[in-house]
């Protein structure tokens, strides 16, 4: 008895033992992955003036790759075509920018009459205002706040701030172009020999299909909201027309520019009109007719516009959606929120080839009845699995293990 428990004691603390050591080995990993994730976060923000403008141009690359294969298919040259779609991006642009720089200028020379407009039309909230700073003071001379922080503001010359901006901003356009050129140009080079460094023919499959999955979603993703894009800003250049707001095709453009950006792109737009509103029409009510009419059109546009149009394969979870262009906002500003959505699309082409998920359904499914959801359905079914692979595993206990057949070679054991 005595031999037998501690033989059990051993056991246990040999069960303890390595229960702790499962323990320390997981925490080790998870604290591996911490870390990668704190040097990732660290790179990204310190590169951001060499990786933005390179992620930029990848994103763009690939929204261009048909039309750099559409000239390919004519036996144009791979070098060429890059070239062609290059100056076709910077044809647009230019385009672009001819065509509301004259607006643009006439509302910036509008700004410091608007913001007095703004000013009059907050001087009634200054009752409210006043009380909540003699609150503050109040507040500052019971705990003692006789120190007073005083903080000086430079002036600096804007011409100064831009002269410095300039060679900044020329180096990463240069880098953005050069670097979409390069990619159009040697797209399939790259693609070949990623896939030569595969050692297994299933890797080379999988590797194969992940390139093929994301150009293509990629591509689709950016050109049909583009093509959204464009629908937004004549239904808003219309509406803005038929409201007599001035210069409706500057704000139809805008619109469609920061739709590009889901959520906080909305939110400027509504911001903006909201100022020019507020610092153009005496009443509120037009001043806020033309956010109303945007929201209209941007709520249309997102519940049944592009849902539609993109599909339910190219539909992702609003909350990730989110959470990617406020890290990528936070990461690399407004370059982040372009590539935000593009990078969550390659992040779930390849998760989905690598880790290939398969729906779980049990060997006798249960029915479903009138009053049973889509959600009590999943429960149901789920719970079915649970039972058979119970089931199973108490069958498995409880067959009796047959003896191995010995080798022909040996003879029989004599009795």
């Amino acid at each position: 008895m005595v031999t037998s428990k501690r033989g059990t004691d051993a056991v246990r603390h040999d069960l303890a033992l390595s229960r702790f050591e499962r323990i320390l080995d997981n925490s080790a990993r998870m604290a591996m992955v911490f870390i990668g994730c704190v040097v990732l976060l660290i790179v990204l923000k310190l590169g951001e003036t060499i990786l933005a403008p390179v992620s930029l141009a990848l994103v763009i690359g690939l929204m261009f790759g048909p039309v750099a294969d559409l000239f390919e298919r004519r036996g144009i040259p791979s070098s060429l075509s890059a070239a062609i779609a290059v100056l076709l991006l910077i044809a647009i642009l230019g385009a672009a920018l001819l065509l509301f720089a004259v607006p643009l200028s006439q509302w910036f020379a509008k700004v410091p009459d608007i913001w007095q407009k703004l000013q009059a039309d907050l001087a009634s909230l200054k009752g409210p205002l006043d009380s909540l700073s003699a609150l503050q003071a109040q507040i500052a001379g019971i705990f003692g706040g006789g120190t007073a922080v005083t903080v000086r503001v430079a002036d600096g010359s804007t011409v100064t701030s831009i002269a410095l901006i300039a060679p900044a901003i020329a180096a990463q356009v240069l880098l953005f172009l050069a670097s979409l050129y390069f990619f159009l140009a040697t797209r399939h080079k790259i693609r070949i020999s990623m896939l030569s460094l595969c050692v297994s023919r299933r890797m080379r499959w999988r590797t194969a299909h992940i390139f093929s999955d994301v150009e293509a979603k990629v591509s689709r993703f950016l050109l049909s909201v583009t093509l959204v894009n464009l629908c937004v800003g004549t239904a808003v250049s219309l509406a803005m027309w038929a409201i007599g707001m001035p210069s409706p095709l500057l704000w139809g453009a805008l619109a469609a520019a920061v739709n590009y950006v889901p959520y906080v792109g909305q939110a400027v737009m509504v911001l903006v009109l909201a100022s020019v509103g507020l610092g153009t029409q005496s009443e509120l009510s037009g001043a806020l007719l033309p956010v109303g009419c945007y929201l209209a059109i941007s709520f249309t546009e997102g519940q049944i516009v592009t849902p539609q149009f993109l599909g339910r394969t190219m539909t992702l979870n609003p909350f990730m959606i989110f959470l990617a262009i406020t890290f990528w906002l936070w990461t690399w500003g407004p370059i982040g929120g372009l590539v935000a959505v593009p990078s969550l699309l390659i992040l779930q082409s390849v998760l989905a080839h690598v880790l290939p998920s398969k729906e779980v359904l049990p060997v006798k499914r249960v029915r479903r009845t009138a009053k049973m959801t889509e959600k009590d359905l999943i429960l149901a079914n789920a719970a079915q699995v649970i039972k058979e692979n119970a089931a199973e595993l108490a069958a498995a206990a409880e067959k009796p293990a047959t003896p191995k057949p010995a080798p022909a070679n040996e003879p029989a054991a004599v009795a």
